[in-house]
């Protein structure tokens, strides 16, 4: 059988920056190709980055990603890298925008897969399945591929697909058996969530099983606005056996030989005496054409064997605090930000959002303020205090008192006007920071508070970046309790265990205007995370007067949201581009009329 040396590239790209994603796909080839790989696999669009959005309609856009491609494949050669095999993604178009009045049914931009060869691309490949649902928008975008690419590399016979070609059955899978690959590379930029790794292996267990062949499984990894990519990239032979896999949030090589069975271009039908028989998904039809192209090249492997190893997987928390931190780094460096400053009250948000801060990018890069008023308690002061001397960040204080006081001499206020108001000065005070020394304002609102409403437009809620945007407040404090055992405890003991408090008023707690954090993030997450309804949120043991408070808290508070800061996603439905309701929505679970609203 013949032995193919893969690399999976697990790299982070950067939307819109084409030139620095070519010179990544360089460099990581030079690498590849130092290890003896005969093929190097790169994440979906990475020369464009992931996902592009309404880039894609810019004529402009799509001309540079195909420029940049056959560029790539002429400097590869002028590498000294012309024998490597490349396998990259880009954005491709056969055809004008879907909103061009030219438009073709059949035709238009295509979110595509490219091999390149002596400086050549000698293939093509345009992703087949197209997800519309979470994050995705793609049918808004592309056209789906109709065909197999099939490239015979080395006397092997591989198969091209592109990410949710993996997460469907029938199509390219299925194709890929018809077609008698031996490998099935997939390039993808499959967004975090909280175990998802959980899911892919299985996942591609079922398409080796359904392909009747290896799988290469090659995932980007990096932040890009609220996504952020985890890696976690694979390879699984054609019986389910996992093979080699990579760590999770973090750049690397995956180099790993493959002994892959000789190309025959006789079809794999089924029913043949072939060993692997699908197990799974076998009756969905395929219908696609399958495109053969050869590449004329013996590979020989030279030195000692590769295995790529298995990485260990982590915890829960360990995963999360990952993901917030790596995309709190990639917001604040692609957005070419200097820092960060926040405001440290000596809470648990702020603590933990100072902590990802610090974690993400390094004490020297992070502000922190703190703002007393009149109604600030002592040990909430001394615990800001001990969490910037721990962490070593840049430490201010700013008494609010005066500025609130210089309003109350002017206005009539108060109530929940006055607590407002000493939210908003906060706010004034970290924007006018912001503007006269060019830091990120990070907020610090987590999720259960962003559902209920709980906090003051243009006061807590300012700022352009929110680490915990998608974390609930019972996984603040796991999160907050896991950091602690990690080298350097940051978060003081009291800012853990004391009861949150928004210290707007005399003895004020959140318990005061929400339930426990323990009952109130199940409603939430049935209701937001899973759709629930209310007679399911009931049927689940909630109280229906608490669901009934808790649903009407979270449909008034749609308006807020959609002014909130952007925020790593973390969970299966995050506030944002995954979860899109209207403002004005007079729809109520359990009211049969408006006038009972």
């Amino acid at each position: 059988m013949p032995t193919l040396r893969i690399a999976l590239a697990q790299v982070n790209s950067t939307v819109g920056d084409i030139h620095g994603n070519t010179e990544a796909v360089r460099r990581w080839s030079r690498e590849a190709a130092g290890a003896g790989a005969h093929l190097v696999a790169f994440p979906e669009m990475m020369l464009t980055g992931y996902p592009i959005e309404d880039l894609v309609f810019r004529n402009s856009f799509v001309a540079a990603s195909r420029q940049a491609l056959d560029d790539l494949a002429v400097s590869l050669v002028g590498d000294g890298l012309g024998e490597l095999a490349v396998v990259v993604g880009y954005v491709d178009a056969d055809g004008p925008a879907h909103t061009s009045s030219d438009a073709v049914s059949g035709r238009g931009r295509r979110d595509a897969s490219a091999l390149l060869y002596g400086g050549q691309v000698v293939a093509t490949y345009f992703k087949h399945h197209l997800p519309n649902y979470g994050v995705f928008d793609e049918d808004r975008y592309f056209e789906p591929g109709s065909e197999l690419t099939v490239v015979r590399l080395g006397g092997v016979d591989v198969a091209l697909t592109v990410c949710e070609d993996i997460w469907q059955a029938g199509g390219p899978f299925t194709a890929a058996r018809r077609a008698g690959a031996g490998l099935v590379v997939n390039i993808n930029a499959s967004p975090y969530e909280l175990n998802k790794d959980d899911v892919r292996l299985p996942l591609v267990q079922r398409r080796a099983a359904e392909a009747g062949a290896t799988v290469a499984y090659v995932n980007a990894v990096g932040g890009q606005d609220e996504l952020v990519f985890d890696g976690d990239s694979m390879i699984v032979s054609r019986d389910g056996e996992l093979l080699a896999r990579a760590g999770q949030f973090s750049e690397g090589l995956l180099v790993h030989d493959l002994e892959l069975p000789a190309a025959d271009a006789a079809p794999n039908a089924e029913g043949s005496t072939d060993a692997a028989k699908p197990l799974v998904e076998q009756s969905i039809p395929d219908e696609m054409a399958i495109k053969r192209v050869s590449v004329l090249s013996d590979f020989a492997v030279s030195g000692a064997s590769k295995d790529g190893g298995i990485a260990e997987r982590i915890s829960d928390e360990a995963e999360i605090w990952a993901a917030l931190t790596l995309g709190l780094r990639d917001y604040v460096d692609k957005n070419r930000f200097r820092s960060v400053i926040l405001g440290l009250s000596g809470g648990i948000d702020s603590a933990v959002v100072a902590a990802i801060a610090v974690d993400a990018l390094g004490p020297s890069r992070v502000f922190a303020v703190s703002m007393p008023s009149g109604y600030s308690s002592e040990h909430s002061k001394d615990d800001a205090a001990e969490m910037a001397k721990r962490t070593g960040i840049d430490y201010r204080t700013e008494p609010i008192q005066p500025m609130v006081d210089g309003f109350l001499a002017n206005m009539s206020l108060s109530g929940l006007a006055v607590e407002n108001l000493q939210a908003r000065v906060r706010g004034v005070i970290l924007m006018a920071l912001s503007n006269q020394e060019g830091h990120l304002v990070l907020t610090t609102g987590n999720k259960s508070e962003l559902a209920v409403g709980y906090s003051t437009l243009y006061g807590d809620s300012v700022g352009g970046f929110n680490p915990l945007k998608d974390v609930p407040k019972t996984m603040v404090w796991k999160l907050a309790r896991w950091r602690n055992t990690q080298a350097n405890a940051p978060i003081p003991e009291n800012s853990i265990t004391k009861a949150p408090s928004a210290e707007l008023r005399p003895d004020q707690k959140d318990s005061d205007s929400l339930p426990d954090y323990e009952v109130l993030d199940p409603i939430i997450k049935g209701y937001v995370d899973h759709d629930m309804g209310r007679a399911s949120l009931v049927e689940a043991g909630n109280d229906p007067a608490l669901v009934d408070r808790v649903l009407r808290m979270i449909d008034l508070a749609e308006y807020k949201r959609r002014q909130s800061a952007p925020g790593t996603k973390i969970s299966g439905k995050a506030f944002g581009r995954d979860r899109r309701l209207p403002i004005t929505n007079l729809f109520r679970e359990g009211v049969k009329t408006s006038t009972d609203l």
